[in-house]
């Protein structure tokens, strides 16, 4: 079975991992425009401002974890998940905000992110009708970090790929200092840097062209990517920097 097929169905079907009931307020059928700039060479495109204070505080949307969860998340604690993948360099910067506490700093909390190579590849599977090419037996980008007192984690990556069916995204599961999950999620990137990485970034090894799925038609963001679309400046000489807050309840 194709992969695009496969998300068409829905996961938790096929892999046994129910998704994720969605928090109250997540199927808003509202998008969200970035706001964009090109200054000297580096563009900006201005995602959601959520978390930005106790008024503008809505809990982040659950999102499905599969199919390609990490499947021992402890054995990922570092910042620099790139391992041997080669693409456009990315610096991931997360913030974890309290819905209970006003939108405070989350301190303490764990954060695992996991994403595509820039082929589309996730490292621990492979070798199925989901993923032809078999890297069941390597890790690469995926990580797990525990938030500061600004309820900050940052992650040394690379700008991941796209692959039939889905936005480009990147795969994020929070839990509080006890391990207890709060939330699992998704970020979207905002369209404009992702179409320019995929369109100029041959040097650096994108050579797919531009992405087969929009985020507004997205399986996972159709019903509204609002709160979960990053902020994404930079260059393909300089990299990329990736800023975004997430809402949980705690």
């Amino acid at each position: 079975m194709e992969r695009k097929e496969f998300l068409k169905r829905g996961f938790g079907s096929l892999l046994g991992i129910a998704a994720i009931a969605p928090l109250t307020g997540s199927c808003s059928s509202s998008t969200v425009d970035p706001v964009s700039t090109t200054t000297g060479g580096t563009s900006t495109s201005t995602g959601s401002s959520n978390g930005s204070s106790a008024s503008n505080c809505s809990v982040t949307p659950s999102e499905t974890e599969g199919p390609f969860p990490t499947k021992v998340p402890a054995n990922f604690v570092m910042k620099d998940i790139r391992s041997d993948r080669t693409g456009v360099a990315l610096t991931i910067n997360i913030t974890i905000k309290n819905s209970n506490s006003s939108c405070a700093a989350l301190a303490g909390a764990l954060v695992d992110i996991w994403h595509c190579d820039k082929d589309g590849y996730y490292s621990e599977y492979g070798g199925s009708g989901m993923q032809s090419v078999n890297y069941t037996s390597v890790d690469f980008l995926r990580g797990r970090q525990t938030t500061d007192t600004n309820g900050l984690v940052a992650f040394t990556s690379i700008f991941p790929g796209w692959y039939a069916g889905r936005a480009p995204h990147i795969h994020v599961h929070i839990y509080n200092a006890a391990g207890k999950s709060l939330l699992v999620t998704q970020i979207a990137f905002p369209y404009d840097i992702t179409n320019s990485v995929y369109t100029t970034g041959q040097s650096y090894g994108y050579t797919k062209g531009s992405q087969d799925t929009t985020n507004e038609k997205d399986n996972v963001f159709s019903d509204g990517f609002t709160t979960e679309l990053a902020t994404v400046s930079g260059s393909l000489s300089a990299g990329y920097t990736l800023a975004h807050t997430i809402v949980v309840s705690a």
